[in-house]
């Protein structure tokens, strides 16, 4: 008996060691089991790891949107005399004064709504200037807060796109002052009766189109304006504002 019981006893205290690590492995298992589903329930999938940003979400970017305001429809264009950078001419008011219609034309280079029209603006130039219109683009944008609308700039514009027109630099931003001209592109069309002075008759939008909003460019709105005055009849006086970017004012000043 006692040596049974001495047998018995040996061969436990033998295989403690072993069933001691059998036990620990069974509870070491039961506990990364545990953990792994708490964190996979918490979005972890078993291990910590940083929230990536999700690229598959479409990034939209909207450029800030300016209204043209009302300017007074019969108020006489304002004298301006202004250097065009791919010449080096400096064009004044007076040089159109033998054309029965004016249109100025408020633009920069790199408004996303100017893009959008650009090679339209330059087709309706190209049209209608063989009909008698004149007509000048003008940057007010200042070069100090945006240099990709400064002169050197202009004239690789003007040479890319070959501008039918001059295309000149208001580098004090008074003539757009003058013109009370806020946002990129910008409408006014002026008509001249005889030695009349220009009068504004239009001022307005292009068309509809507007970046992104899939509506074709037509430039039905100003094209119908440009036909009135050319054939002597009156422009309808409700006009639609043109829409764009802000004009970019030079640090601490504003129209």
């Amino acid at each position: 008996m006692a040596g049974i019981a001495t047998v018995t006893f040996s061969s436990g205290f033998a295989n403690a060691p072993r069933l001691l690590h059998l036990r620990q492995q069974f509870l070491g298992a039961s506990l990364s089991f545990l953990y792994k589903q708490s964190f996979s329930m918490m979005g972890f999938n078993g291990q910590l790891r940083q929230k990536r940003p999700n690229f598959a979400r479409k990034l939209v970017i909207k450029a800030a949107r300016t209204e043209s305001k009302g300017v007074e429809l019969g108020s006489r264009a304002p004298h301006f005399e202004l250097p065009e950078p791919l010449t080096g001419k400096t064009w004044t008011l007076e040089d159109f004064e033998a054309y029965p219609a004016l249109l100025v034309i408020f633009i920069c280079n790199h408004c996303p709504f100017v893009i959008h029209l650009k090679k339209d603006i330059v087709k309706l130039a190209n049209f209608y200037m063989k009909k008698g219109l004149a007509v000048v683009a003008i940057s007010s944008n200042s070069a100090v807060t945006h240099p990709q609308d400064g002169p050197n700039f202009m004239a690789e514009e003007a040479r890319l796109l070959n501008y039918p027109f001059p295309y000149l630099y208001d580098e004090t931003q008074e003539v757009a002052k003058d013109f009370g001209a806020v946002c990129t592109p910008e409408f006014f069309l002026f008509k001249k009766d005889g030695r009349r002075p220009f009068e504004l008759v239009y001022h307005g939008q292009f068309d509809d189109s507007r970046p992104s909003n899939n509506v074709p460019v037509t430039g039905r709105d100003l094209s119908l304006a440009i036909d009135c005055v050319l054939s002597g009849q009156p422009v309808p006086s409700v006009q639609k504002p043109s829409i764009g970017c802000s004009i970019k004012w030079h640090p601490g000043r504003k129209l």
